[in-house]
C-alpha cells in the first residue's frame, strides 16, 4: 500500500491526493458504507482545520477491515505515508500500564505496594501511602493535568514538587485522572525492575510485539515522517519529533504518562494482541484483572491504566460495549478495545496542530467510533 492511493483489499481503484486506504469491505459482515463515512468524515475534520492529518484502523483478531490515512504530516507538509510516527501522548499511559502488570506478573511489584515502599525520596511525604492499584485506576487523590514544568524547570526540582502535591480527595474515594499519579507509576517500575523506563516498554512490550517504531524520544532520522504537534508558545517553536507534553520534556522525553511515538501498524498490533490475536503479552487472568472495571461505585469507570466505557460521556460514544476498555491521548489520539465484540479501533491525529484550542475534535471522534462497523 502506497500513499496517494486508495484501495479495497484485492481491488485497486483510483485514488489521489495526500491519501491511502485499505479495507477488506468485501469480508462477511462487513459494512463498505460505513468505511466510506469514516473516510469522509475524516477528510472533512481535515478540510475543517481539525488537524493536518489523520490515520485509522479498525479490526478484529484476524486484522484490520479498514484502515488508511488522509492529509499531510503538518499544514503545507509531506503527505502522510502509513509510516508516519504519532506523538501517543496519554496512550503511553496503557503500555506503561502493561509493563507494571508484567511486573506485578513477574512477582517485582505487588498492586498494594506503595510509592514510599520503592522510591525512598517519596518515603517521608504525602505520596507515600498511594499503592500501585490507586495510581492505575486513578483513585490516588493526587490532582490532574498540573502544568509543573512553568515553576519547576529541571528534572529534579519537578521530581520534588512531585514529592509534595497535595491530594483533592482522599484515596479510594474518587476518580481523579492524573498524569502526576502516572509519573510516580514510572519511577516505581524503574525502581522495582532495576532498569530504565525506555527499556522495560522496549523489553516487555515492544519486543514480544514485534513493535519496531514504538519508542521515547525519537531520533534525528525519524524527523522526517513524524507529524507535527503544537505550535508551542513555551518552546516558540512547532513542535516535530519531541514530545508534546511539557511536563515530559523536563523529565527528559521518558515518563509514565506521556512520551512514546508510534505509528499505525505498532498500534494494531497491541490492539491484536489485547484482543488474543497476536503474542500474548500477559496472562489471560492479568489481563482481565487489568481491564475489569473497579470503581464504578464512584463518578468514572476506571480499570487499571485503562479507561472503561462509561455510560454516559464516553469519548468514544455508546458503540462499544459495556466491557470494552480504551484510552484517549491529547494529542487526538485512541485505542479502544472491545472484548465481547472482538473488534478495536485505533484514530491518530494532531488535534493540537497548529494550536491546541479545540475546534470540535471531540465530537468527531465519538462519531469516528459511532460509524457503523
Amino acid at each position: 500500500m502506497s500513499g496517494g492511493r486508495a484501495e479495497t483489499r484485492g481491488h485497486p481503484a483510483g485514488g489521489g491526493g495526500a491519501a491511502g486506504h485499505e479495507s477488506a469491505a468485501e469480508a462477511p459482515g462487513i459494512d463498505s458504507t460505513a468505511a466510506s463515512l469514516r473516510r469522509r468524515l475524516l477528510d472533512h475534520g481535515r478540510e475543517r482545520g481539525l488537524y493536518s492529518g489523520a490515520a485509522w484502523s479498525l479490526g478484529t483478531t484476524q486484522g484490520p477491515y479498514d484502515r488508511g490515512w488522509s492529509g499531510t504530516r503538518a499544514q503545507d507538509g509531506a503527505p502522510l505515508d502509513g509510516i508516519d510516527l504519532w506523538d501517543l501522548a496519554s496512550v503511553t499511559k496503557p503500555i506503561v500500564g502493561l509493563v507494571v502488570m508484567a511486573l506485578v506478573e513477574r512477582g517485582a511489584l505487588r498492586l498494594d505496594d506503595t510509592v514510599g515502599h520503592h522510591v525512598d525520596r517519596y518515603r517521608d511525604g504525602p505520596q507515600a501511602s498511594l499503592t500501585v492499584a490507586q495510581l492505575l485506576d486513578h483513585t490516588s487523590g493526587l490532582p490532574g493535568g498540573v502544568p509543573m514544568y512553568r515553576d519547576h524547570p529541571t528534572r529534579e526540582a519537578l521530581l520534588t514538587a512531585l514529592g509534595t502535591l497535595s491530594h483533592t480527595a482522599a484515596p479510594g474515594t474518587r476518580v481523579q485522572y492524573s498524569s502526576q499519579g502516572f509519573m510516580l507509576l514510572g519511577l516505581i517500575a524503574e525502581q522495582a525492575a532495576g532498569h530504565s523506563l525506555d527499556r522495560l516498554v522496549t523489553d516487555l512490550v515492544c519486543t514480544p510485539l514485534g513493535l519496531t517504531d514504538t519508542r521515547f524520544r525519537p531520533g534525528p532520522a525519524d524527523r522526517a515522517r513524524t507529524v507535527a504537534t503544537e505550535h508551542c508558545p513555551w518552546r516558540g517553536r512547532t513542535v516535530v519529533g519531541e514530545v508534546h507534553d511539557e511536563n515530559t520534556v523536563v523529565l527528559g522525553g521518558i515518563a509514565g504518562h506521556a512520551g512514546l511515538f508510534s505509528t499505525l501498524a505498532d498500534m494494531e498490533r497491541i490492539a491484536r494482541s489485547l484482543l488474543g490475536g497476536g503474542p500474548r503479552l500477559l496472562e489471560p487472568g492479568t489481563l482481565a484483572l487489568m481491564t475489569a472495571p473497579r470503581t464504578d461505585g464512584l463518578n468514572l469507570r476506571r480499570a487499571l491504566a485503562w479507561q472503561g466505557q462509561d455510560p454516559v460521556g464516553s469519548p468514544v460514544g455508546d458503540a462499544f460495549g459495556p466491557a470494552s476498555y480504551g484510552h484517549t491521548g491529547f494529542t487526538g489520539t485512541s485505542l479502544w478495545i472491545d472484548p465481547e465484540a472482538g473488534r478495536y479501533a485505533v484514530l491518530l491525529t494532531n488535534r493540537v496542530h497548529p494550536t491546541r484550542e479545540d475546534r470540535g475534535f471531540p465530537a468527531l471522534r465519538r462519531a469516528f467510533h459511532e460509524t457503523g462497523r
